[in-house]
């Protein structure tokens, strides 16, 4: 059963390597993501299972020790998810590379030295359908045990002129839909996001977010989700709407 969430940004930019002259303008975000990986830590899980948005058609899964680069963007630097070397972990020789956003997450680990319960990593589609996340997500919900989730993910990028996306007049309501949703734990909200206006808006999140509403579908309680959200960080410095959440 589902007993925490973490909803956090994926850039890469996250990474103060690849950063360099304005990694202090994520700061709070780090700090913020720093935070949510606390509330599951003191949530004891028996798994923690990470969720991001790939380029890749349907959805894979990556056991821990997976590797992740940011050599494809000019530094280097290295990840795994999870621990190193997990004990009596069964990998391939050549186990495939993480995708950025789950890099992302491997890198958010490493920072907060996560060691609290072994780690696994899904990634999703950017255009897989609300139905489909939502049935992986109740798939992951229902596995035994306490089961945390850490899902990466982005808001629009049409916040502004200078935003990839350029700006849009529907990305703020859109983020700022995604944030209420996800501070106030929100499942049918969750499962309502648009994905062909997501797609639009390039936010990535869409379909991690729906991952996460399925899966919190079995800790529901009476009158919605049994688990309370707190929203930690809301902002979009680069025209990119970022957002930090935790659920416990």
């Amino acid at each position: 059963m589902l007993v925490a969430a973490a909803v956090c940004p994926c850039p890469p930019l996250l990474v103060p390597e690849v950063a360099a002259g304005a990694a202090p303008e994520l700061d709070g975000a780090r700090d913020a993501c720093v935070d949510a990986l606390g509330v599951l830590a003191a949530a004891r899980p028996d798994l923690l299972v990470v969720v991001g948005p790939a380029d890749e058609p349907g959805h894979a899964l990556f056991p821990e020790g997976s590797p992740g680069t940011f050599r494809g963007f000019g530094v280097d630097l290295d990840v795994r998810l999870g621990r190193p070397d997990p004990a009596g972990a069964d990998l391939p020789s050549l186990p495939p590379s993480l995708p950025p956003s789950l890099a992302v997450a491997a890198w958010l680990l490493r920072r907060v030295n996560w060691a609290d319960a072994p780690v696994e990593a899904l990634a999703v589609d950017q255009r897989l359908a609300p139905e489909r996340c939502l049935g992986i997500g109740r798939e992951t919900g229902t596995r035994e045990g306490r089961v945390a989730l850490l899902v990466m993910g982005d808001g629009s990028a049409c916040r502004t002129l200078k935003a990839p996306g350029y700006l849009d007049e529907r990305a703020a309501p859109f983020d700022a839909e995604a944030a209420r949703a996800l501070r106030e734990a929100d499942l049918a909200a969750l499962n309502a996001l648009d994905a062909d206006l997501a797609h639009e808006l390039q936010a990535s999140g869409r379909a991690p977010w729906q991952v996460l509403a399925g899966a919190a579908e079995g800790a529901q309680g009476a009158g919605g989700s049994g688990l309370g959200g707190a929203l930690l960080y809301d902002d979009a410095p680069y025209g990119v709407g970022y957002l930090v959440a935790a659920w416990s």
